[in-house]
Order: structure tokens, then sequence, then C-alpha cells
């Protein structure tokens, strides 16, 4: 099985980062509509039209992205599982981790959202907002130049 992976390894690297870019996107995104959710009155039809929004972007691109990313990774861990040994993967792994974390708070603060609940500023969510961005950024940067 982890020579048939490694046969096909760039394939699933591929595979592997267009799952992450999908889930990078909504990541980015449902934050900014976070942001603009917390303008609206809640029961308004904009905030109705909103939660409908972050619920779709939730359950059909990030969650699925997301569980595609973290099955080929480990399948690319599994074929070439020399990568464990490299202090870069540690870190680019515990960043990835974060980024699951952040969603997962992402996805309790869409509940929130869904039932009226919601008590954060339109500050924090813009704050929020760049969390996403700076593990994005240091996942690419580990993932490229390997530094350690």
């Amino acid at each position: 099985m982890q020579d048939i992976l490694f046969e096909y390894y760039l394939t699933l690297k591929a595979l592997h980062i267009i799952a992450f870019t999908s889930w990078m996107a909504g990541m980015f995104y449902l934050p900014r509509l976070y942001v603009y959710h917390t303008t609206v009155k809640s029961g308004s039809e904009a905030s109705e039209k909103y939660k409908i929004m972050e619920r779709k972007l939730l359950r059909f691109i990030m969650n699925p992205a997301m569980i595609v990313t973290f099955i080929i990774g480990g399948l690319m861990l599994y074929a070439n599982n020399d990568l464990l040994m490299s202090g870069w993967m540690h870190a680019k792994l515990t960043c990835v981790f974060l980024m699951a974390g952040a969603h997962g708070y992402l996805s309790k603060v869409r509940k929130d959202f869904d039932q009226d609940k919601n008590t954060k500023s339109e500050k924090f969510f813009r704050y929020l907002n760049e969390v996403p961005t700076l593990l994005f950024i240091a996942i690419i940067f580990l993932a490229v130049l390997k530094p350690f």
C-alpha cells in the first residue's frame, strides 16, 4: 500500500493542494461574512440570508475540504513517513491543527449566529479574520522553504 501511494505521491500532493486551497478560501471568507452579519439586525431578512450563506459555506465547502486535506495529508505522510523526522513538518502540522481549531471555533460562532446569540463585535471578527491568514502564510512558508 505504501509503495502504491508513493508511486502516486505527486498526484496526492496536487489533490492535497486543491483541497487545502478550497478550505482556505472558506477560512478567509467565513469571518468576513461574520463581520457583515454583525451589522444587521437579528431576525431581519439580511440576517437570515447570512445564516444560510454561512451554513452552506461550512457544510458544503469548508468541512469537506478540511476532511479531504487531512485524509490526503495523512496518506502522503504514510507514503513518505521520513517527513515526520523533519522539524519543519512538526511546525507545519502544529499550524494545521491550529487552523483546524480555528475552523472549529468558526463553526461554533456560526451556531451562535444561527440562534441569534452572537455577542461578538464587528471589530472582533475583523481581527479574527487575520488568524487563518497568518496560519496560512506560516504553513506555506514551512512547506515550501523547509527551514529546519
